[in-house]
C-alpha cells in the first residue's frame, strides 16, 4: 500500500498568530507538550502507519527546517524527503539549495501544483495530504483502506465538536450514506458541528486534474477554499472518515494554552505517553499529581525547582527560582523563573520572557 501512496506535508506557517512565541521560530517547530514540537505529530503517525517517506512541501525558511527535520526524524526505513531541494541538500549540504525559479507560492494547493513533478509520480495512485500544525495520534492504514475499497475520488477526515467552535475551521456536513455534500471554511454561521480534521486522501488522477484546471484561474489557491469545493461542485464522489480521540487545530496562542492545560486536567483525551519524543529524548519526564513543590504538572527528572509548581507543563531544562510560583503555564525548553517571580496563565519561552494569556484574565482559565 505505502509504495503507491504519496504523503504530502504542508508545513509553511509562520507562526504570525502566535505572538512572541512564534517570533524567530518556524511554526512546525513550536514545542509542545513537555515532548515534541508540533510537527512530529503528523511524522510520528506517518511513520507508525508504515508510510517510509513524506513529502515535505515549505516555502519559507526551507533552509532550516530541513535541518531540524534531517536531524531529528532520520532513521533506518522512514525519510522526509525535500522535495526540489532534496538532491541538493543530501549532496552538497545547505550551501548547494538554489530556490526553484517560478511565482511564490500563495497557499496549499500552490505547495502541491507547483511541486507536481514530486507529488505526482509514476505508480501513484493516492496523495494523502497532513499539515504541521495539529495534536493527534493516528493510524492513516484504514482511512485509505476504506478510501480504495469505496472508490472515492476524495476522503476527508473530520471530527465533531462544539458547535461555538465550528466557525474556526472547515464545516462539513453528509448525507445519510455519508456522502459529502458541504464545504464551508470557516463559516460565519455554522449548521453542522462537524469540522474537516485537516487532513485526507485523494486519488492522485483526480487531484490532478483539479488543480490543473483551478491553476491560473481566479482562485484562492487553497485546498479547503478551492480544491475540495471545486470537486464537490463537479459531482465527485466525497467520502467523511471520522477521527476518533484527540485532535487539536493549535492555531493560536491561546489554543497552545489550552491544548497544554487540558493535558493537566482530569482524565487528558492525549496523555503524555501518546506524545513523539524528539526533545531531548534522553531527559525522563512524567506527569506528577502531588510531590514536593509541584502539583498536577507534567515536569523532567533534570527539573531545579527551588519554587513551586502547578497544573503546568515544564520542558527540560527548566529552572524555577527559590519562591517563586508558577501556575497554569507552559515553561519552554531551558526556561529559567526568577527567585519570588509568580507566574500565571502564560507561556515562558526559552530566554525568560513571559507571554501572558489575555483570555485567561479575570478567572478563566481554559
Amino acid at each position: 500500500m505505502a509504495d503507491s501512496v504519496r504523503t504530502v506535508l504542508l508545513a509553511g506557517g509562520e507562526g504570525r498568530r502566535m505572538g512572541r512565541l512564534g517570533h524567530g521560530r518556524l511554526k512546525p517547530l513550536v514545542p509542545f507538550g513537555g515532548a515534541c514540537r508540533l510537527i512530529d505529530f503528523s511524522l510520528a503517525n506517518a511513520a507508525a502507519s508504515g508510510l517510509g517517506e513524506v513529502l515535505l512541501l515549505s516555502q519559507y525558511e526551507e533552509k532550516q527546517l530541513m535541518d531540524d527535520l534531517h536531524r531529528t526524524w532520520w532513521r533506518p526505513g522512514f525519510r522526509v524527503h525535500f522535495g526540489p531541494y532534496d538532491r541538493a541538500y543530501r549532496e552538497g549540504g545547505a550551501s548547494a539549495l538554489v530556490r526553484p525559479d517560478g511565482p511564490p507560492e500563495r497557499g496549499t494547493a500552490d505547495a502541491l501544483i507547483r511541486k507536481a513533478r514530486y507529488v505526482f509520480g509514476p505508480g501513484t495512485s493516492e496523495v494523502l495530504v497532513l499539515h504541521a500544525d495539529h495534536v493527534y495520534r493516528f493510524d492513516y492504514r484504514p482511512l485509505i483502506e476504506r478510501h480504495r475499497r469505496t472508490g472515492a475520488a476524495l476522503t476527508v477526515a473530520y471530527q465533531r465538536i462544539e458547535r461555538r467552535f465550528v466557525h474556526l475551521f472547515g464545516m462539513v456536513e453528509f448525507d445519510a450514506a455519508g456522502r459529502l455534500t458541504g464545504f464551508v471554511e470557516k463559516p460565519a454561521e455554522p449548521t453542522s458541528d462537524l469540522v474537516f480534521a485537516a487532513f485526507c486522501v485523494f486519488d492522485a488522477t483526480v487531484l490532478h486534474r483539479y488543480l490543473e484546471h483551478l491553476d491560473g484561474t481566479d482562485w484562492q489557491h487553497d485546498i479547503s477554499r478551492d480544491v475540495i469545493p471545486a470537486m464537490l461542485a463537479g459531482g465527485e464522489r466525497i467520502l467523511g472518515y471520522e477521527v476518533p480521540g484527540h485532535w487539536e487545530d493549535i492555531g493560536t496562542v491561546e489554543r497552545y494554552h489550552r491544548a497544554h492545560l487540558a493535558m493537566v486536567g482530569d482524565g487528558p483525551t492525549l496523555p503524555l505517553d501518546r506524545l513523539p519524543l524528539t526533545v531531548r529524548p534522553a531527559t525522563p519526564r512524567g506527569l506528577v499529581v502531588r510531590a514536593p513543590g509541584v502539583e498536577r504538572s507534567v515536569v523532567p527528572a533534570d527539573l531545579a525547582n527551588h519554587g513551586r509548581i502547578e497544573h503546568s507543563v515544564a520542558f527540560p531544562g527548566v529552572r524555577i527560582g527559590a519562591g517563586a510560583v508558577v501556575r497554569r503555564s507552559v515553561l519552554l525548553p531551558g526556561a529559567s523563573v526568577p527567585a519570588g517571580a509568580e507566574i500565571d496563565s502564560a507561556v515562558v519561552l526559552e530566554d525568560g520572557y513571559v507571554q501572558p494569556m489575555e483570555y485567561a484574565r479575570g478567572g478563566a482559565r481554559g
